[in-house]
């Protein structure tokens, strides 16, 4: 055997030591990597000792009658100055402890200098068993910084007395700004992932973290800060944990991120429970999105957009949801969203399935800036011919689209669902002129749809009435009459607008008819008036042709136009 395989051998023995030299290779990176490290450290403790030695004698730490009063004795640090290399201790224990009114001893940090991480950096730390204790690291690395120490009062709440104060000329360069949270973030068990307060960011800084002691009904609330500029914004809480991709809205430079979390004894109040430095490195400033009341109540969260401002070519995306446990949650069924440009503006709607909404609009009137308004529909009992909407988070788009206002689908008007493009392509068959298609499209909706008097009567009105919905069922009012008129219009690519208006005799009612660009003339079309009329409270059909491309002077006399939907 050992004959036969003399290669095979030769082959593993050549393998084994080629894994043996990269294990060693490889242990010996680590162990350069680790002696590098250590001759760094070393470095900081030779200049650490030096300036100890500059310093002199040292003075013992001082402490104040306070001290006395309560029994303090301070274990770390022994000196009231002296040199460290990038983190000092704090340790002391309090004989008195259980007469103080706050279990947090609050240590303050100052900076000598302004730096990158701002100058000074409070930390609470807890007083367990009359002892504290607290690893410090220096926010701007090396330079010159007083500590002071205060402990609780006896006698009055939120009330600290100084104890003792001493001054650290820090060795080290290396900047290490601690995440500090204050007693409220401690008490809703508050923790982030980040290991620093002091962070680089580019445009949008990922913010992350658990908050164990709130609940799924409790929201963490964003404050962001620049100069004179700042931002507010309530995230949700859900099984303890939350997360944001917080825009750096103001542009380059220090952005200060506050998050609070509720104040248990105070409703709709929030306390700051940590603060967080983000040096942004990208000039860009975005604008805001302004939120309304409405945003919290109704337990909305609007995952995208984070910001206004963004650019697009005329389609435009959100993504959000609705909490079921809030205010008419599980009534809320969809959204409004308002797009104005100028003086035209556009009313879209999409639904909330399973408490999300994700869909897309159109900015339908050409290049520009538009405001766009999300709002959520006012949940009534009783039927109504209106519907009201209430505003909760408002932000500007810019669009390079084009202005295709009356050819692109819109509420009500699916003029790109497959079913209304076939039943269009067949009921304009034969046809090739425009004038020719909408007349065809005229005579389908006049002699195909009966009026329904049921829903005008009882105000029977829903938020999904449309050309879909009409098709589907063969009836309807003036609107479903114009919706599916116009649906058809623009699936045959013929620009249609849906027009507001009264009809009607000595006391007109509201009504709603169409107008066609036929070779570059506005046309009128009532399907409504052309498909019958009422008597005795009952539909009559009675198809006519006297509503398509009327006489505008007899057509007046019935009709009175006050404007066009979008």
């Amino acid at each position: 055997m050992e004959k036969k395989y003399p290669f095979l051998i030769l082959f593993l023995s050549l393998f084994a030591s080629f894994l043996l030299l990269t294990a060693c290779s490889d242990s010996n990176a680590k162990s350069e990597e680790t002696m590098a490290g250590k001759k760094e450290e070393g470095l900081y403790e030779k200049e650490k000792k030096e300036m100890n030695d500059e310093i002199g004698e040292m003075e013992p730490l001082q402490l104040t009658s306070y001290s006395e009063e309560i029994g303090v004795t301070m274990n770390e640090p022994s000196y009231k100055e002296f040199a460290a290399n990038g983190q000092v201790t704090v340790d002391g224990e309090i004989e008195q402890h259980s007469e103080l009114k706050s279990d947090y001893a609050w240590i303050k940090v100052r900076a000598r200098e302004e730096g990158p991480a701002g100058n000074q950096l409070e930390y609470y730390t807890p007083i367990k068993d009359g002892k504290f204790k607290q690893e410090i690291h220096f926010f701007n690395g090396e330079g010159e910084y007083s500590v002071s120490v205060q402990l609780p009062s006896k006698d009055r709440e939120n009330y600290f007395y100084d104890t003792a104060s001493f001054t650290v000329h820090n060795v080290n360069p290396d900047i290490m700004r601690d995440v500090t949270l204050t007693p409220f973030g401690q008490e809703a068990a508050l923790s982030l992932s980040s290991e620093s307060s002091y962070i680089k960011g580019n445009e949008i800084f990922p913010l992350k973290g658990e908050a164990a002691n709130l609940t799924d009904e409790d929201t963490i609330m964003l404050r962001l800060k620049k100069d004179s500029k700042n931002w507010t914004h309530a995230i949700p809480v859900k099984n303890g944990e939350f997360s944001y991709e917080v825009p750096l809205f103001f542009g380059k430079g220090i952005h200060e991120l506050e998050v609070l979390v509720p104040d248990e004894d105070r409703e709709n109040y929030y306390q700051t429970a940590t603060t967080l430095i983000i040096d942004n490195e990208s000039g860009r400033v975005m604008s805001p999105i302004e939120y309304a009341d409405k945003y919290r109540e109704r337990g909305v969260t609007l995952e995208s957009p984070h910001f206004g401002g963004e650019k697009s070519d005329g389609v435009y995306s959100i993504k959000g949801s609705i909490d079921p446990k809030a205010e008419f949650g599980p009534e809320t069924t969809h959204i409004y969203i308002t797009t104005k440009k100028g003086e035209d503006e556009a009313l879209d709607v999409i639904p909330v399935d399973d408490f999300t909404f994700e869909d897309s609009f159109y900015l339908r009137f050409g290049p520009g800036t538009y405001e766009v308004t999300l709002s959520v529909p006012e949940i009534k009992e009783e039927n109504s011919d209106y519907f009201r909407f209430f505003g909760f988070a408002k932000f500007e788009v810019e669009s390079t689209g084009e202005d295709k206002r009356d050819l692109l689908p819109s509420r009500g008007v699916q003029s790109d669902a497959q079913e209304i493009k076939e039943q269009a392509k067949t009921v304009t068959a034969g046809q090739t002129s425009d004038r020719d298609k909408a007349k065809a499209i005229y005579d389908y909706v006049a002699k195909n749809v009966s009026y329904d008097v049921e829903k005008y009567e009882n105000d029977d009105f829903n938020w999904d009435d449309s050309a879909l919905k009409t098709l589907e069922t063969r009836t309807g009012v003036c609107q479903d009459y114009a919706y599916l008129a116009i649906a058809l219009l623009r699936a045959s690519d013929i620009e249609a607008r849906f027009v507001e208006g009264r009809a009607g005799g000595i006391f007109p009612g509201r009504h709603a008819w169409v107008e066609a660009n036929l070779d570059g003339e506005w046309v009128a079309l009532d399907p409504t008036w052309g498909s019958g009329y009422l008597k005795d409270g009952r539909f009559v059909p009675a198809f006519n042709e006297d509503y398509f491309d009327p006489d505008m002077n007899e057509f007046k006399k019935t009709h009175t136009r006050t404007g066009v939907s979008y």
